[in-house]
């Protein structure tokens, strides 16, 4: 008999991709189950190719928590076999299930995001790194946008809090010291990546590129068709961000610039990942005790100096990067 699960995940986009390690070891553990996930707006389109899908429930937030209601009004009146609940959710607790698998207090919240997840199903973290499913759609789209040639040099130089935005200008000088003549990524093509509502930074470094060299992915679809495009790149550079997990996930090599937001939790995950992070500390930046997010209005990564990343991105690429990519750039 086939298995029901469902799988309540995150809103936010990159704790959602961190997520999709879990749904990665079910669906290799249970082959023939059927899925039920239920997660954030922004984060939908990231589980819209996983296999066996039969519901992608969105969480529309509601006043008096009327989208926590629908979801149990939903998932009620069915008999689940399994259910993993990250967002430690009534729902889960007031459902039909043989099995639960809930985030709560006995997780270790310093631990890497991906830690944390495989702890609430107990399984190895090597059983939880994050894997992502495009549909043909989301696939078609990226092919479109990033077509055929020389390798791709993906950039992320923005974020959704102003705090963890590296200066633009820093990008720009970054990239041109990295695309010289005799340079590591000299002749790679630039992909410049920025979600909705970020593209007045992304469009600062992007109009700054040779027209020949630049590839436009600012705001043309959903996360998971952006996540598409980034799975044809062949390097990524960004700040912290859904971006960066995004490129971390579908086996990228990912530099994540890091300041004002805990690396320890939120690092990129997989094998060919960076982080860099600004000389002050996390706590430097915001151990404040009336420090607030909502109040900062300038980039805290600005300490972050340009040459060191350069130094590091180049050691970094020169030990991930193929000979052969490296011959087909030249």
């Amino acid at each position: 008999m086939n298995k029901n699960i469902l799988f309540i995940t995150s809103t936010r986009i990159g704790d959602a991709v961190l997520s999709s390690g879990i749904l990665s070891y079910l669906l290799k553990t249970y082959p023939d189950a059927k899925f039920t996930i239920a997660c954030g707006p922004i984060a939908g389109s990231f589980f819209q190719g996983v296999p066996n899908l039969e519901n992608l429930f969105i969480l529309n937030k509601k006043t008096w928590n009327r989208h926590w209601i629908e979801l149990w009004l939903f998932a009620a009146g069915k008999k689940w076999d399994i259910v993993v609940d990250l967002r430690n959710s009534a729902v889960s607790r007031l459902v039909l299930a043989k099995e639960r698998h809930i985030f709560g207090s006995h997780i270790r919240k310093s631990l890497h995001k991906v830690s944390q997840n495989a702890a609430v199903i107990g399984v190895p973290v090597a059983d939880a790194v994050p894997k992502l499913y495009f549909t043909q759609g989301q696939l078609q789209k990226a092919h479109i946008l990033i077509p055929e040639g020389r390798p791709i040099l993906a950039i992320g130089p923005t974020a959704n809090w102003i705090g963890k935005v590296w200066p633009v200008e820093n990008f720009q000088r970054l990239v041109d010291n990295l695309i010289v003549k005799g340079a590591l990524f000299y002749g790679w093509r630039l992909a410049v990546f920025g979600a909705p509502n970020e593209e007045e930074i992304a469009y600062r470094l992007y109009d700054t590129l040779p027209e020949h060299l630049r590839i436009n992915c600012i705001a043309k679809g959903s996360p998971a068709e952006a996540a598409a495009c980034l799975s044809l790149c062949h390097f990524y550079i960004g700040n912290d961000s859904g971006l960066m997990h995004s490129a971390a996930a579908t086996g990228v090599p990912t530099v994540g610039l890091f300041g004002p937001t805990n690396d320890l939790v939120y690092a990129p995950y997989g094998q060919n990942t960076l982080v860099i992070r600004t000389p002050e500390t996390l706590n430097e930046l915001t151990g404040a005790k009336d420090f607030d997010a909502r109040l900062v209005t300038k980039s805290l990564m600005q300490s972050l100096d340009v040459h060191d990343v350069e130094s590091k991105v180049r050691t970094f690429a020169e030990t991930v990067l193929s000979v052969a990519l490296r011959q087909q750039a030249g």
